[in-house]
C-alpha cells in the first residue's frame, strides 16, 4: 500500500517511546494519535500528538493494557495502523491478532511469530532445530519443584531459572545448589503467575507454572543482534549491541559495537540471527538476544524480542537508519534496500528515576530538567521540567545516547553529556552513570553482566 494510506497511526504506548514514534510518524507526513492514562495527561507525548485519547485511570490494566479500550480509540479516531512500541501490549500475540482482525495494520511481526517466540522454551527448541546454538537446558516446561531439581542435576549447577514467558529479566535468578533452586523456583513461579494474569488468562497454560532452566554462564556478556525482516523474504542483520551493564537482570547501558567479541564471533552471531529470523518468517524490526561465554568465546541463543527495543537508538546512530521509519515502510509492504554497514561507536545510558545506589524507584515532581546537547549527542526523553514521574509505570525518564568515531571518543563525549544532564526533584541514576564511566573495568571494555554487582559489592 502507498505509505500515505498507512495513517493515521495510533501509538499504543507512553513516555519517551511514544514521543519518539510520534516524531517519525509526523516526519513521514502521517497523523499521529496518542492514547494515555489520567496520570499521563500532561506529558510531552500527549501534547505532541495530532490527537490524544484518554484510556482510563493510572492503573495500566485499566488503560495501556486494556486491549479493548485501545481498539476502541483506534476506531473512534479513524486510525488505520497501530504501533505498540515496547512493553505493554507490544508482544501480546492475541492483541496483534485482534488488530489484524479489526482490519487495521499491525506495525510489527505476524501474530504467529510473536506467539512462537514469546514462549522461551518453544523458541529455544525452534532455534536448536534451526542450528542456532542454545545452552544446555529444559526442552519442556518445568511445572513443579521436583522436576526442577531433577533438571538442575541433569544440567549441572549453577543453573539459571526463569519463566517461559515474559521478559525484562523479571523472575530470573541463579541457583548454585538445591537450597538456591528452591528459592529461585518459587520466585519464578510467582513471576509466571503475574505474567499469565497480565497476558489475559491461562486458558492453555500447563497445570503448574511454566519454568525454564538453563546452564548458567559464569562470565557472560549479553549481546543482541538487531534484525529487520522484509516483505520480499530477506532478513538483514544491522549489527549488534552489548547490553551487559545490568542491575537485577535489567539493562542500564548499551553500546554498539560490542567491545568484547572478536570479528569472527560477531560474524557468527549475525549469521545465526539472520537464520533465526528466516526460521520464523520474521517481518519488521526484532532482536535476537544471545549470551556470550567470555572464557570460551562462543555464544548461545537467549531469546527473541519481537518488537522495537528500548536501546534501538544505538543501532540508529551507528547505521544512520531510522528503525521506526523502516517498521512503517515494511508494514506498508515495502522492501527497502537497507545498508547493514555500521560506522563509529554509540553508547546509550538509561536515565531512571531511581536511587543510584540501590536502584529502587524514586518518583517525584521534576523541578529542573536540562538536557545536554552537541554533535553526536541524542536525548530521547519522556518528561520535561514540571512533569510528575508517577509510581505507576517503569521509572525510565530518558535515554542519553552518544556517537563518535571510536569508543574512546564516545566515552569522553559521554562523560561530558552525563555531567551536563541535570535532573532535580526525583531521585535519578545519573550519578551511577558518572560512576560507571570512571570504572576501569567498563572503560577497558572487558566486562560482563556481573559488573554492576561488583561495583556494589
Amino acid at each position: 500500500m502507498p505509505i500515505e494510506t498507512l495513517g493515521p497511526v495510533l501509538i499504543a504506548n507512553r513516555g519517551e517511546i511514544a514521543r519518539r514514534i510520534i516524531r517519525t510518524v509526523k516526519q513521514m507526513g502521517l497523523r499521529a494519535i496518542a492514547v494515555h492514562s489520567e496520570a499521563d495527561t500532561g506529558l510531552p507525548f500527549v501534547r505532541e500528538a495530532d490527537e490524544a485519547v484518554l484510556l482510563g485511570p493510572a492503573d495500566p490494566t485499566r488503560s495501556y493494557l486494556d486491549a479493548g479500550k485501545v481498539l476502541q480509540a483506534a476506531r473512534a479516531t479513524g486510525a488505520r495502523a497501530i504501533h505498540p512500541g515496547y512493553g505493554f501490549l507490544a508482544e501480546n500475540a492475541a492483541f496483534a491478532q485482534a488488530v489484524v482482525d479489526a482490519g487495521l495494520v499491525w506495525i510489527g511481526p505476524a501474530p504467529e511469530a510473536i506467539a512462537r517466540m514469546g514462549d522461551k522454551i518453544n523458541a529455544r527448541n525452534l532455534m536448536e532445530a534451526a542450528g542456532v546454538p542454545v545452552a544446555a537446558g529444559t526442552r519442556e516446561p518445568v511445572t513443579d519443584l521436583d522436576l526442577a531439581l531433577k533438571a538442575a542435576y541433569e544440567i549441572g549447577f549453577p543453573v539459571m531459572v526463569k519463566t517461559a514467558g515474559g521478559g525484562g529479566g523479571i523472575g530470573m535468578s541463579v541457583a548454585h545448589d538445591e537450597e538456591g533452586l528452591v528459592k529461585a523456583y518459587e520466585q519464578a513461579a510467582r513471576a509466571a503467575a503475574r505474567f499469565a494474569g497480565a497476558a489475559g488468562g491461562e486458558g492453555d497454560a500447563p497445570a503448574g507454572p511454566a519454568i525454564l532452566l538453563e546452564r548458567f554462564i559464569e562470565r557472560a556478556r549479553h549481546v543482541e543482534v538487531q534484525i529487520l525482516g522484509l516483505p520480499d523474504g530477506r532478513v538483514v542483520a544491522l549489527g549488534e549491541r552489548d547490553c551487559s551493564v545490568q542491575r537485577r537482570h535489567q539493562k542500564v547501558v548499551e553500546e554498539s559495537p560490542s567491545p568484547g567479541i572478536t570479528p569472527e564471533l560477531r560474524e557468527s552471531m549475525l549469521a545465526a540471527a539472520v537464520r533465526a529470523g528466516e526460521t520464523v518468517g520474521y517481518l519488521g524490526a526484532g532482536t535476537v538476544e544471545c549470551l556470550v561465554d567470555t572464557d570460551r568465546q562462543d555464544f548461545v541463543f537467549l531469546e527473541m524480542n519481537t518488537r522495537l527495543q528500548v536501546e534501538h537508538p544505538v543501532t540508529e546512530l551507528v547505521t544512520g537508519l531510522d528503525l521506526v521509519e523502516l517498521q512503517l515502510r515494511v508494514a506498508a509492504g515495502e522492501s527497502p534496500e537497507v545498508r547493514s554497514a555500521t560506522s563509529g561507536h554509540a553508547i546509550e545510558f538509561r536515565v531512571y528515576a531511581e536511587d543510584p545506589k540501590r536502584f529502587f524507584p524514586g518518583p517525584g515532581k521534576i523541578t529542573a530538567w536540562r538536557e545536554p546537547a552537541g554533535e553526536g549527542v541524542r536525548v530521547d526523553s519522556g518528561y520535561a521540567e514540571g512533569d510528575m514521574v508517577t509510581p505507576f509505570y517503569d521509572p525510565l525518564m530518558a535515554k542519553l545516547c552518544v556517537h563518535a568515531a571510536s569508543r574512546a571518543e564516545a566515552l569522553a563525549k559521554a562523560r561530558r553529556a552525563v555531567a551536563e544532564f541535570a535532573v532535580e526533584g526525583p531521585k535519578n541514576n545519573l550519578p551511577f552513570c558518572a560512576e560507571l564511566l570512571d570504572n576501569p573495568e567498563f572503560g577497558s571494555g572487558d566486562y560482563d553482566t556481573g559488573l554492576v554487582g561488583r561495583m556494589r559489592a
